[in-house]
């Protein structure tokens, strides 16, 4: 059986209302042959006459009543289906989205972002997940919304992704470390104890040692899992922590900075989502106030 042609339910909409050929064929701009073509069609297809004549007019059968306020109804409802969604009112808004990333971002601009939405937005939730990996498969199966990340290949080519902003790396000690207040060169931060960031716990699947020179070589006396825990853990002792510059901010007050003895590759840290989400008027929002923020901090 084949399918019914849904075109024909804007047809039926307009004869119904005009009650007459030629009406209907001016109304939907087609010759009276071609109206009249069409109302045959309709007839077929509902196994009625829907309209008789009755002196030099048409008039509904009682089939053409019943189905005028149900098609009227269901033409309406295409219509706006496919008209642009209307103006986006944010205080009306009640969604929830999920953003992976590091606990180093959401720690420097979490609260900023979370205080940002809930102005305009009091209805929207925001809630954070940490990211393990770099699989995308949570992007793709509408598990997570958005992610931060360093773009590469194996991300997917699918993906959409903007650029947040760029970052490089920076050595991190305590008030009191030795080092302090110091010139640290090449020797001194190579021969000082180091705290890596890897989520396997092997030195070279460190995500700082990636942008360090091929080979380069650091003492290095313990890995963590993030940023933001090598940051602790130099605060309290007298361990060099690797970190991005912009992306730890917050997390390193009170701390001793310093620019690296070596040369390391900056990089941008970007915002993905899938494409199914691209034109959503929230998810756009949303993406510009994490965008303003970023550029803020």
């Amino acid at each position: 059986m084949s399918a019914p042609d849904l075109n024909l339910l804007v047809a039926l909409d307009v004869l119904l209302e005009e009650g007459s050929v030629a009406g209907a064929a001016e109304r939907l701009r087609l010759s009276p042959s071609a109206m009249s073509r069409t109302l045959a069609r309709l007839r077929e297809a509902t196994g009625d006459p829907l309209l008789v004549r009755a002196g030099r007019g048409l008039v509904p059968t009682p089939r053409a009543l019943e189905l005028q306020e149900r098609v009227g109804a269901l033409v309406d409802e295409g219509q706006a289906l496919l008209r642009p969604s209307k103006a986006l009112n944010l205080a009306t808004v009640e969604r929830t989205f999920t953003m992976r990333t590091s606990d180093g971002f959401v720690e420097n601009f979490g609260a900023r972002l979370l205080a940002r939405i809930a102005a305009d937005a009091p209805g929207i939730r925001l809630n954070f997940l940490q990211k393990p990996d770099k699989d995308s498969a949570p992007l793709r199966e509408g598990r997570i919304d958005l992610e931060t990340a360093l773009v590469e290949p194996v991300m997917g080519p699918e993906l959409r992704a903007q650029a947040l902003f760029r970052d490089r790396l920076i050595g991190v000690i305590r008030a009191a470390h030795p080092l302090a207040g110091k010139k640290i060169g090449l020797k001194s931060y190579t021969e000082a104890r180091h705290v890596i960031v890897s989520r396997t716990g092997f030195d070279e699947d460190s995500m700082e040692g990636k942008l360090l020179p091929e080979k380069f070589k650091r003492n290095v006396a313990s890995s963590v899992g993030g940023f933001a825990t090598a940051l602790a853990i130099a605060r309290l002792s007298d361990l060099v922590a690797t970190v991005p510059e912009l992306h730890t901010a917050s997390l390193r007050e009170g701390m001793v900075s310093f620019a690296l003895p070596v040369r390391a590759s900056d990089f941008a840290v970007s915002l993905v989502w899938h494409p199914r989400l691209d034109a959503d008027p929230v998810h756009r929002w949303l993406r510009s106030c994490i965008r303003a923020v970023c550029a803020a901090g």
